[in-house]
């Protein structure tokens, strides 16, 4: 009994204890848990807000390496996945890349505000070559209304990025990604024009897509709907009004393993001296990517026969290449044959001028697209024309033609090589941009301002970003130490002149047509 009444008692004392209230803290010990827990907080905020700020400036900062922006939505393509993520810049480097490098360069500090002209030392510097003409031609819709700000706003939809220079110096404002770095080497181009042409560079505010096809179609825009919106890219036709600029390749392409254009160009040149033409074997080639969305390409793999066609069609795996470290796509060593194929891709192709290059006589598959400088050529001077309606046939023909035609058909593929050399080297590609944007300044009705989005784009930003191999082809295509020729003297506008240009290469067109019903060899 005396055990039941101790038991009863143990457990009424522990439920009356676990009732207790429990005892009150002093007045010192919470005031001190309070200072460490704001202490606690403040030092964390301390540590986390530089992450957070450059987090969140990594996000809403756009760049030109295109990491944190979407594909262009009317030319979508994949990025790169495993090598893409690996590579991607990282927020403390996109804050020094697009906030201080510019700002820091020795370049910007010390050079004046507003650039000094040059002083050249020739007096009377070269006219330019012919093909500058369709400068005036590709900026006549602008003529007569002038080019304002509404207009440019216009062309905003159809732009991946948008430049603005104002002092001489460039600032950039990014809506979409580029495949590749096309936007880092088209930058870095008009960066080089600047330090080429200091003071000389008037200010501009464009529109540019960096994709393959032009976008402002004409039927679009009639009298109601007058003027068209200006917008710079790499190619047009006559059915668009975009203004053709120099392609990102003139400063090389990383991803396919090739060099600024003057040192590829007289590399393949070197390389073409190897072969004369006559030793070359005598039948056509191409050799490239058909999987790219051009029917042309598709239709040409069934010319692939040398007995029936005179003609050797290959297909290019750039996978393959790239593990292969380009061991089988040296564009020097591409001179085997006394004929070349050009057939343009999902548009034009930078592949173009490589061709040319080699000496070989060219065979120009009708293009629908055409870039600047392809509109100064004439069929059956620089190259002779293949129509598409006849691909196989005319590819035979010319092959017979040429190889019963030994002196006329080499002198095609020298003048080819000849045309490079005297009115495409970079300077004629720097004065070609310079006299665009300059010609391009003086229909714009307003003063450019520099958007509020805007980063400021140098040489020490864009080389920032680059990745070491892209850091190498951009040093190789600097100019600025070079002794640099005053620009070429641009030429009048002769609209007189380009027709007479389209009446050659139509006639031209003709006379190959006519040779071909009759078979005349």
């Amino acid at each position: 009994m005396w055990k039941l009444m101790d038991a009863r008692n143990f457990w009424s004392r522990s439920l009356f204890r676990r009732k207790e209230a429990p005892k009150k803290l002093s007045k010192k010990s919470s005031t001190f848990r309070i200072r460490l827990l704001v202490t606690c907080c403040f030092l964390f905020a301390i540590l986390t807000t530089p992450i957070l700020f450059l987090s969140y400036q990594s996000w809403i900062t756009k760049t030109m390496v295109g990491d944190n922006l979407d594909p262009t939505p009317w030319h979508p393509f994949a990025k790169p996945k495993l090598t893409y993520i690996k590579q991607r810049p990282r927020a403390p480097k996109i804050l020094q890349c697009t906030y201080l490098s510019c700002s820091l360069s020795l370049h910007n500090l010390f050079k004046p505000q507003k650039p000094q002209k040059p002083q050249f030392n020739a007096a009377n510097p070269k006219s330019c070559p012919s093909y500058f003409q369709w400068i005036h031609e590709d900026l006549a819709p602008w003529r007569k209304t002038g080019i304002t700000l509404n207009t440019i706003e216009e062309a905003r939809n159809m732009a991946a990025f948008r430049v603005v220079i104002v002092d001489g110096r460039i600032y950039t404002e990014f809506y979409y990604h580029c495949v590749q770095t096309r936007t880092m080497f088209t930058l870095w181009g008009l960066v080089m024009l600047l330090e080429r042409y200091p003071g000389l560079m008037p200010d501009v505010d464009l529109m540019f897509d960096c994709m393959d096809r032009p976008r402002v179609r004409r039927k679009d825009y009639i009298n109601t709907t007058w003027p068209p919106p200006p917008l710079f890219g790499y190619c047009t036709n006559g059915y668009h009004f975009d203004i053709p600029f120099p392609d990102w390749s003139y400063w090389g392409w990383e991803e396919v393993n090739i060099k600024p254009w003057d040192q590829q160009m007289h590399h393949i040149f070197k390389g073409s001296q190897k072969l004369n033409w006559s030793r070359r074997l005598p039948i056509a080639y191409w050799k490239g990517n058909p999987n790219v969305g051009a029917m042309v390409r598709t239709e040409l793999l069934n010319c692939n026969s040398t007995e029936k066609f005179n003609a050797q069609i290959l297909q290019q795996d750039w996978k393959a290449e790239v593990a292969a470290g380009f061991k089988a796509s040296d564009l020097a060593k591409q001179y085997g044959h006394r004929y070349k194929i050009y057939a343009e891709g999902y548009a034009w192709s930078v592949s173009f001028k490589y061709i040319l290059a080699c000496g070989s006589t060219v065979l120009l598959i009708d293009p629908e697209y055409l870039d600047f400088f392809m509109r100064g050529l004439q069929p059956l001077v620089q190259y002779w024309p293949i129509r598409r309606t006849k691909l196989c046939s005319s590819i035979k023909f010319v092959v017979e033609w040429g190889n019963n035609q030994t002196k006329r058909s080499e002198a095609i593929g020298k003048q080819g090589q000849e045309f490079l050399k005297d009115q495409l080297g970079m300077h004629n590609v720097y004065d070609y941009m310079l006299h665009l944007l300059q010609e391009y300044s003086r229909l714009q009705k307003f003063s450019p301002m520099v958007p509020s989005n805007a980063h400021e784009i140098c040489r020490d930003s864009i080389l920032c970003f680059a990745k070491p191999s892209q850091r190498i082809l951009l040093q190789q295509s600097d100019t600025h130490n070079l002794n640099i020729p005053p620009p070429c003297s641009m030429p009048l506008h002769k609209h007189d002149f380009i027709k007479a240009i389209l009446n050659q290469q139509r006639m031209g067109h003709i006379k190959v047509e006519t040779w071909e019903s009759n078979d005349k060899l």
